[in-house]
């Protein structure tokens, strides 16, 4: 829905998933490939880059206390997207938070998840609820997807007890223990680029 109404305003995008074989199934990669061709039929035809995320995963689970792995593991995700912006001639990055919706999502961890990265960061639905959310997607084509009981990769490691009001100081000390520059590297050296186009059948509305 985020990267649909960045585009919707001129944007060009070029979607980034995160996969981490075996956690995750290829199902999972399939779910995102037939989002991406929906969103194609609006945009023409998509670069989607598969990031092999699996490594990163498991030296995040080895060396970052739990309550703090989802917010060490997106501020990977930023890294990694940021690695990727000079290939992909991109000017910003395009996330879907909505404030508030979960405990990854609040005022102090969305600031500790920025953090790493230099690019503006563009949430179109910061301010949206998940009604609104669930009716645009719904009306685009991309919702009935998107519920597929498939888990992603924030999915399966959500902590019990995750940190809702981080610091900037306990989260770098957390990643003391993580090679950044190392670990996304060798995450892209192993990732691919897809072309992703609309189905056939399928023909882009505005809505």
């Amino acid at each position: 829905m985020a990267a649909w109404l960045a585009a919707r305003r001129g944007v060009l995008i070029t979607p980034v998933h995160f996969h981490s074989f075996p956690f995750t199934s290829e199902r999972a990669k399939e779910k995102v490939i037939d989002l991406c061709r929906v969103l194609a039929s609006y945009t023409g035809p998509l670069p989607l880059w598969v990031i092999h995320f699996t490594e990163i995963q498991r030296a995040i689970q080895r060396t970052v206390p739990d309550p703090l792995r989802v917010l060490v593991m997106r501020r990977m995700m930023m890294r990694v997207c940021a690695a990727l912006a000079p290939r992909e001639h991109a000017l910003a990055l395009v996330t879907g938070e909505s404030v508030g919706q979960v405990a990854s999502q609040t005022l102090e961890s969305i600031a500790v998840i920025n953090e790493p990265v230099r690019l503006p960061v563009l949430r179109p639905l910061i301010g949206a609820d998940k009604t609104e959310i669930v009716a645009r997607a719904e009306a685009i084509g991309t919702y009935a997807i998107s519920i597929r009981p498939y888990d992603d990769c924030c999915s399966l490691f959500v902590p019990a007890h995750p940190r809702t009001q981080p610091t900037l100081a306990e989260v770098h000390a957390a990643e003391i223990g993580l090679d950044h520059e190392t670990l996304v590297a060798d995450a892209l050296r192993v990732s691919e680029r897809l072309s992703i186009h609309a189905p056939e059948t399928l023909v882009g509305t505005t809505v």
